[in-house]
């Protein structure tokens, strides 16, 4: 399940361009991405920890990771320890030494209370390990994927910007969790298998058998055994479960899915409820949690399958030891404890050898969640680069400090041309309406001044960007106060209470002064209206010198629209306005207008004359808001 991709020329409510509706998609983009077994883990991991590296999250990751080591090592250094007691304990059972017995359970006790304290000082430290690992991991993509204008791109330009939150909450946290517990568990297991290989070694000159008469040792007997049936088990392992992988990042897919799916329905409740479209919303619902129930059955007959192999190779592995040290102690040459270090030391090869066996399904998914983290990743490298084969507009400063269209047109995935060779200066102070029927692309035009859509060519020449402000027909209201809201994207302590309190009378809100520090979901508290008043309020905030409006009066009755465009007549009144309309009220209150007008090549650019009226309505508005009219 995709969300569509905004066409160009799309049209919405209000006669205005739609935000995120359509069938094509940008010049460039990648509709797909490679499947995870054609990508290697290697290139993938290398790509994802590019910076992770780096300040302020370098000195704690080296120094939590430095602290593990050490306490893996002391670790080791126990467990070798712990296999001699295992010698002399059982030495002295079989002599019947019940003083020795006494001595070596005091001895135990001491070598448990160092071992147990290491566990837990190896349980802390992996944990806040993968608490760094996840800050870092999920810092980094935020701060690749909040840069101007990607996001948007992202989210219509790549298969891989699908569910962006799932891959920097879910997928950084399961990424992170896995490589901490995998990392850590391979190093544990690798120092085992260095330190108790040499232990094997030499216990196994002491197992001996007895060939056709013949007394038989081999060197390194014991070890050559583990390390056989390691490989047995590993190849089986790699063979039966080798498909995890894909089952993994399949699974990860279908649940982003579900989990936009639901959003989207509690999001848009209040239309689905006017609607009655309780039921359709059900029927996609289902199909979306069938197609993840589906892949969650597959998954599960694939473990399934693979514990046949990794839990029979770990039942397995509690006789072999023995069966293969047994001829050692029949013959004589091992005595009971010997026995007992052999099987220890034999135990601890193997469970360093069997890592794999264990963590095979731990490692499938890791690899998923990695590769999900890298296509994401990649994508947030290569979005700004996407159609970089085809022409793209130009945006630059303007010498002069003005707005200008050269030769500039807009194009669609398929080459189609939507606005062609649009051409037209907008001066300081001017106030200039942009109108056209709908399809034409007037918001795609507003996309292209804001640099959010840059496929098509010419150049657009740009006031400072600093001092530009764009409105859209959908504010968007921040989660938090109602403070926050207005303040956005400035602090909520930008302003004082009073200042913002005066600017919510100025458009007509002012009986939500007092609610300025509630934290509410304003997006659905307020209705659109009075989201768009809000926008204003900021607007007068702020103070631009220049301001964009693509439909941002569309949802305001008349004496609405009146009272926050009158701002540019009085508190604003050296501001320079670009706007994009369909409504006639709106003409009295610009200067001039340009027109989309569509012809055969795409919709041109063009100065449409009108009669201005006596009076206009803004100033009908003032006097009877002064009371002289």
């Amino acid at each position: 399940m995709r969300p569509r991709v905004p066409h160009a020329a799309d049209t919405g409510g209000g006669g205005g361009d739609v935000h995120v509706a359509g069938v094509a998609e940008p010049p460039g983009a990648r509709t797909a991405v490679e499947p995870p077994e054609k990508r290697t883990a290697l290139e993938d991991l290398r790509q994802v920890c590019a910076g992770l590296a780096r300040p302020p999250f370098r000195r704690p990751l080296a120094l939590l990771s430095s602290a593990i080591v050490v306490v893996l090592i002391a670790n080791m250094v126990g467990q070798v320890y712990l296999n001699r007691w295992n010698g002399a304990f059982f030495d002295a059972i079989e002599n019947k030494d019940m003083a020795e017995v006494g001595h070596q359970l005091v001895v135990f006790a001491g070598i448990v209370a160092i071992l147990l304290a290491l566990v837990v000082s190896q349980t802390w430290l992996q944990e806040f390990i993968k608490l760094r690992l996840r800050e870092a991991l999920t810092h980094r993509l935020l701060d690749d994927w909040l840069v101007q204008g990607r996001a948007y791109r992202l989210g219509i330009s790549a298969e891989a910007g699908v569910n962006p939150d799932q891959r920097m909450q879910e997928d950084a946290r399961h990424f992170s969790e896995l490589s901490a517990e995998l990392a850590i568990g391979f190093l544990h297991h690798a120092l085992l298998l260095v330190t108790f290989v040499s232990v094997l070694w030499g216990l196994s000159r002491d197992v001996s058998f007895t060939v056709f008469g013949m007394m038989v040792a081999i060197p390194g007997y014991m070890v050559w055994c583990a390390i056989a049936y390691a490989a047995l088990g590993s190849i089986l392992t790699w063979l039966v479960g080798r498909r995890l992988v894909a089952l993994n990042s399949e699974r990860y897919a279908r649940e982003a899915d579900l989990r936009f799916g639901l959003v989207r329905v509690s999001e848009r409740a209040e239309a689905i409820a006017l609607y009655g479209g309780e039921g359709d919303e059900r029927r996609i619902i289902n199909r979306v949690l069938d197609d993840l129930l589906m892949a969650v059955r597959r998954l599960a007959f694939a473990l399934a399958r693979l514990t046949w192999i990794t839990s029979g190779y770990g039942w397995i592995a509690i006789v072999v030891p023995v069966v293969v040290a047994l001829p050692g102690y029949i013959q004589g040459t091992l005595s009971l404890g010997g026995l007992m270090m052999v099987v220890g030391a034999f135990n601890q090869v193997q469970a360093a050898l069997r890592w794999f066996v264990d963590n095979y399904a731990k490692i499938a998914d890791w690899r998923a969640a990695l590769y999900r983290i890298a296509v994401f990743d990649a994508a947030l490298q290569d979005v700004d680069d996407m159609g970089e084969d085809a022409e793209q507009i130009v945006l630059a400063d303007h010498p002069a400090g003005h707005l200008a269209f050269e030769n500039v047109s807009v194009i669609t995935a398929d080459g189609k041309v939507v606005i062609e060779e649009a051409t037209a200066e907008v001066k300081p102070g001017e106030r200039i309406l942009i109108v056209g029927e709908s399809g034409t692309g007037k918001s795609t035009l507003f996309r292209a001044m804001a640099g959010l859509w840059p496929w098509g060519s010419g150049r657009i020449l740009m006031p400072p960007r600093e001092r530009m402000m764009f409105m859209p027909q959908y504010p968007y209201m921040p989660l938090g106060s109602l403070r926050a809201a207005a303040c956005y994207p400035d602090a909520p302590d930008a302003y004082g209470t009073a200042e913002i309190a005066a600017a919510l009378e100025r458009v007509g809100l002012g009986e939500f002064a007092p609610a300025l520090d509630r934290e509410e979901r304003w997006d659905r508290l307020m209705s659109l209206g009075q989201q768009q008043r809000l926008a204003f309020a900021r607007l007068l905030l702020h103070r631009p010198d220049w301001v964009f409006l693509d439909e941002a009066t569309g949802a305001l009755d008349v004496e609405n629209q009146a009272r926050v465009m009158s701002m540019f007549a009085e508190e604003l009144a050296g501001t320079t306005i670009v706007s994009i309309a369909h409504r006639q009220s709106l003409e009295p209150f610009h200067g001039r207008a340009l027109q989309l007008v569509a012809t055969d090549e795409g919709a041109r650019l063009r100065r449409r004359g009108r009669a201005k009226p006596e009076r206009p309505a803004w100033v009908g508005w003032l006097m009877r808001r002064r009371g002289t009219g």
